[in-house]
């Protein structure tokens, strides 16, 4: 386990859903305490998600990020979060795939599933609605060939009928091997292009920002963070993780009812 030897300087990634935030949507003021103070040290703050940048820039203003960098939609989209825009944010890179033979396959495998494709800045683009609360931003029903028109930072599955042991068999059977993939905790299916991941474009960002690898630290809970916790110099997994987020990570912390992220964002430069 490696420390960053002070704060300055230092990149600290952190997921939002069950790491930051609770299931309900809660963030505490600790959080925001903790966030604020290494702000003021010097630290380079980072949201790293599985959100679409529409659903985290909220999450940062919540935070009192108002300036800052996001790595959204599981690491296609690399934003900045900029309050001088109409829309508060800024895209500086975008990765895309053709989600149209990955599509075609998994219809044929899920004919009951929901399909969603992002449509960036805007919302998604769905088969059918999906239930209340589980898409942030407008869901436009579109019909399948529209869904498989142009290319995509990220495509949500989402099928009621399969437990995430079924989806992980399904790929797996299918061979998805030009995308990227994350199963959630319950059937849910996420996409991206191949080999973009959090950790692909937090190391990208780290680059950018000049930060030496030793001064990063990384904090999550789901499937889609175990690139990011195996990048970082510190890799942390909350408490409530599976078996194989917390295997990735180099140290655990509390589950997301202890607010688990607070004692590391504490020993941070300690």
């Amino acid at each position: 386990m490696t420390h960053p030897r002070t704060v300055a300087g230092t990149l600290v990634a952190l997921d939002v859903d069950g790491t930051l935030m609770t299931y309900d949507g809660v963030v505490s003021d600790d959080v925001r305490a903790c966030v604020a103070s290494l702000r003021e040290a010097g630290a380079h703050v980072v949201l790293a998600t599985g959100r679409a940048v529409l659903a985290t820039v909220p999450v940062a203003r919540d935070l009192g990020i108002d300036d800052g960098w996001l790595v959204c939609s599981n690491g296609a989209v690399l934003a900045r979060v900029a309050p001088e825009r109409p829309e508060g944010y800024e895209v500086v890179e975008l990765t895309t795939f053709d989600p149209e033979p990955v599509l075609r396959v998994l219809q044929m495998e899920l004919p009951d599933a929901f399909f969603a494709v992002e449509d960036l800045g805007r919302g998604f683009l769905v088969s059918r609605p999906f239930p209340d609360g589980e898409l942030t931003g407008e869901q436009r029903v579109s019909t399948f060939e529209e869904l498989c028109a142009s290319p995509a930072t990220r495509v949500v599955i989402r099928d009621p009928g399969s437990t995430p042991e079924e989806f992980h068999a399904l790929v797996e059977r299918v061979g998805l091997h030009q995308v990227s993939y994350a199963v959630g905790w319950s059937a849910w299916l996420d996409l991206t292009p191949g080999g973009v991941s959090k950790g692909s474009t937090l190391e990208e960002l780290r680059r950018r920002l000049g930060v030496e690898p030793f001064a990063t630290v990384a904090v999550g809970d789901g499937g889609n963070d175990v690139e990011m916790l195996r990048w970082a110099a510190r890799g942390v997994a909350m408490g409530h993780a599976p078996d194989a987020v917390r295997q990735a990570a180099d140290e655990v912390t509390g589950t997301i009812a202890d607010d688990g992220v607070v004692a590391v964002l504490r020993s941070i430069g300690h």
